[in-house]
């Protein structure tokens, strides 16, 4: 597999249920904010809707660091639709819930399962120029944590607003950072 670290979004156009209503969503939305492309493999499911709703729980978290959120499946923006008006846990999505039944989007960001035409578990943290910086793909049965992505944007933010400060293991806004020198090779 490649690294999509570092490499520019391809351009896109789905549709989302977003509040109450369908919209296009394209690349072009990605663009001049910060991103979290969340893939999933489907819905009406078991796993998806515990991590669906952890990021509904703390949405509001990503919206104060100007950060959206599109969650994506294989499923049809009508599905996305039907799930949201009969589980109490993505009713309270408010996010872009985006349907891409073809798997293009899902092809482009290499997080499709072909045999089975869902999506692997992808997180896919976006800066406001369209490039990735942060990738991250769990197996099936793996649940992903929204405070953990929350803090892993946190760092993304610092380190792209701090030219030669990098983030160490378990940083966290507050926490001291390091500037990679000579001096530090061999004392850490």
């Amino acid at each position: 597999m490649s690294t999509y670290i570092n490499t520019e979004i391809k351009p896109f156009t789905a549709t989302a249920y977003h509040n109450g209503k369908f919209v296009e969503v394209s690349e072009r939305d990605l663009k001049d904010k910060w991103s979290v492309v969340f893939f999933y493999p489907a819905d009406f499911t078991f796993v998806c809707p515990t991590e669906l709703g952890d990021l509904a729980d703390n949405y509001a978290e990503f919206q104060k660091l100007g950060v959206e959120i599109y969650a994506v499946s294989t499923d049809t923006h009508f599905t996305h639709k039907a799930w949201h008006d009969t589980s109490d846990t993505i009713n309270k999505i408010q996010y872009p819930m985006i349907g891409d039944p073809t798997g293009a989007i899902t092809r482009n960001f290499g997080v499709m399962i072909e045999e089975a035409g869902l999506a692997d578990r992808g997180t896919f943290v976006i800066d406001p120029k369209g490039v990735i910086q942060i990738v991250e793909i769990n197996a099936g049965g793996i649940g992903r944590d929204a405070l953990e992505l929350l803090r892993k944007v946190k760092a993304a933010q610092y380190v792209a607003s701090h030219p030669g400060e990098v983030c160490p293991a378990k940083w966290k806004e507050g926490d001291a950072t390091l500037a990679p020198s000579l001096d530090l090779v061999g004392k850490i």
